[in-house]
């Protein structure tokens, strides 16, 4: 079945409902699955499941010590995808992102 490339976008750019980063299967994220997907270069369900793997394992769950995540990463990461394809300053991520400080650290 052909669908056209827009509606194909729309629907593969949506966050699932429970979203599979580590912070939100231990249930330790602040920031809470519920940010739409709203700019163009959030990431696509296609790019997240090939990106998601590749995420490097914490040292907190591996017993080395460190504190779980406080914010999802797929968030995260659209949030650094947001500052590099707009060119803008790290204090002018959008509020719906996490606190400008915590993604630039990440």
């Amino acid at each position: 079945m052909p669908q056209s490339f827009a509606s194909a976008r729309v629907e593969s750019n949506s966050l699932p409902p429970s979203c599979d980063c580590l912070a939100h299967r231990f249930g330790n994220a602040a920031d809470g699955p519920d940010r739409t997907p709203s700019y163009g270069s959030d990431m696509t369900e296609a790019e997240w499941r090939v990106v998601r793997p590749l995420l490097p394992v914490p040292a907190w769950l591996e017993g080395r010590g460190g504190r779980p995540e406080g914010y999802c990463h797929r968030v995260m990461l659209d949030a650094v995808r947001y500052v590099v394809d707009n060119g803008v300053k790290w204090a002018n991520l959008p509020a719906d992102f996490p606190p400008y400080r915590r993604v630039h650290a990440f």
